[in-house]
């Protein structure tokens, strides 16, 4: 969690002005659904994306 918050505050929070905060918390919550879990690799997962980590592992628990 702690890597989490480190990359959602050196990649996002810190780089943009917030006017209000339902702005923060929609942009916030776009960065998250749509870049950090459907596109940026994660090392911790095999440098995959945590959508095609959850998917390889629903995959290999049904074979």
């Amino acid at each position: 969690m702690e890597s989490f918050f480190s990359s959602i505050k050196t990649e996002m929070v810190h780089a943009t002005w917030f006017v209000t905060r339902q702005q923060a918390r929609r942009e916030i919550f776009e960065y998250i659904e749509v870049y950090y879990n459907r596109q940026r690799l994660h090392s911790a997962v095999g440098y995959a994306t945590p959508c095609e980590a959850r998917d390889k592992l629903i995959a290999n628990m049904a074979a």
